[in-house]
Order: C-alpha cells, then structure tokens, then sequence
C-alpha cells in the first residue's frame, strides 16, 4: 500500500510539472510579443555565469501608479513598433486592441516583469552590450517570458 501511495503521489508531481511545462512553452510559441524598454544593470555574476541583470523601465511606472504596493498586472499599449508603454495598471477594464495586460510582482519594493536577468554565453557580453529592449512573449493570463533581446533598431541580438 505505502509503494503504491509513493507511485501515484509520483505521478501526480511528474504530471504537474509536465503541465507547466507546456504551459511555459505555449506562451513561448503563441504568446504575444511585445517589445519592453530596457535599464541593464550589471553583466556579470561569478557564481551563475555570464549574464545580464535587467530592470525593464516600465516597472519605473507601474510603482508609481501603485497604491498598494500588491501584485497584479499592467495594461501596456503596442505601437505600430512593437513596443510597450505604460498606460495603467488594471482595473478589469475590457482592453482596446492594441493593449496588452502582463502580469508583475511588487519584490524587495520593486515591481518584476518577466525576469530580472538575461543569460549568455561565457565571453559573449559584448554581444548584447548595446540591448535597448527585451523581447518578451506574453500569455493570455498576462504571464510574461523572455525570449531576447533587441537592439536600438529592434533587430534580435545573438542569434
């Protein structure tokens, strides 16, 4: 009995993390992209590797427009360009087309969209010095996730 109890309590934390998985990866292939401001902090970290910290500039103005200080999302305008403005927190307003509502977290009282790094090859910061945005891929819950970096001219870096 306590072996088939260990089996299923198996299979129901492999079946879990497979679901979140795929979640994770619908979002990479069907989510909307939306281009973010970027503000990169620091390129490199001795434990985890080369890599680029980044604080997105939006987050500057969802915490202004927080009263509270709680997590939730923003509704972000797309341009013609592909890049996203602030336009205000929300509010369950229904959202016009060319609005997008992502998801941020308020951490050590900062806001967090997406992630706060960027991963590179060893030897390859040089590549991605000149990032002025990140390519971010949003899901219909507003879940947001990293998938490059652009340039001034919002061409993709590194690949």
């Amino acid at each position: 009995m306590r072996k088939a109890l260990i089996i299923v309590a198996g299979v129901i934390v492999l079946a879990v993390v497979n679901w979140n998985i795929a979640a994770r990866e619908r979002i990479v292939t069907d989510g909307k992209v939306v281009l973010l401001d970027l503000a990169p902090v620091d390129p490199r970290s001795i434990m985890q590797g080369d890599y680029m910290a980044l604080r997105f500039a939006i987050a500057n103005d969802v915490l202004r427009a927080l009263p509270d200080r709680a997590d939730g999302r923003v509704v972000v305008q797309v341009g013609s360009d592909g890049v996203g403005a602030f336009r205000r927190i929300d509010d369950g307003t229904p959202l016009a087309a060319d609005e997008l509502a992502l998801r941020y977290r308020v951490r050590e009282r900062q806001a967090k969209v997406a992630t706060n790094a960027f991963f590179f090859e060893e030897g390859r910061g040089s590549d991605y010095s000149g990032a002025r945005y990140g390519e971010v891929r949003v899901g219909p819950d507003g879940d947001a996730i990293l998938t490059g970096l652009r340039d001034a001219k919002r061409e993709p870096m590194g690949r």
